[in-house]
């Protein structure tokens, strides 16, 4: 899959589950659903920090890549607070509203700036591989039993930018 296609369906898939944490019908539910957006997000934001943002920085990307970088940040910060917290405190809903909005501002920035010049820069083939190369370290990912734990260890860590 393309790389920007598949990062594109990683945001659609954390937009869902935002939607299903709104709409949960209890607390056993909420703790579920927020628990597979700590993992979509923390495996997302890892291959686009291990693999995809490498290899696109060029001098036409680099500013957004920075931009990107301190919002992966803000981010995890929030998402850190919110798996502290748990669904169950009273602040919790105040802090998931935030990092929701914190995300969408980040699709928005990636997708109506970063990708399209990721597509100028790269052609088909160069993205398939780097999409496949993504996907590879996915899976990798996925099959650890607590994708959201890494997010914890990642705060103190100091962006390449």
């Amino acid at each position: 899959m393309d790389a920007t296609e598949l990062l594109e369906q990683q945001h659609r898939d954390l937009e869902d589950l935002f939607g299903e944490i709104g709409q949960a019908q209890d607390v056993h539910e909420k703790q579920e659903f927020f628990n597979i957006l700590a993992d979509t997000f923390a495996i997302h934001s890892a291959i686009e920090e291990r693999i995809f943002y490498p290899a696109v920085k060029a001098k036409q990307t680099e500013d957004l890549l920075g931009d990107a970088y301190q919002e992966h940040l803000q981010t995890r910060r929030l998402l850190t607070d919110c798996l502290r917290l748990g669904v169950t405190d009273v602040l919790f809903e105040g802090k998931c509203n935030v990092l929701k909005d914190e995300v969408a501002q980040h699709i928005h920035q990636e997708e109506h700036t970063l990708l399209p010049k990721v597509r100028m820069l790269l052609d088909a083939d160069a993205r398939e591989a780097l999409g496949q190369e993504m996907t590879s370290l996915m899976v990798d990912l996925q099959e650890q039993p607590k994708p959201r734990d890494s997010v914890l260890g990642e705060l103190e860590q100091n962006p390449p930018f």
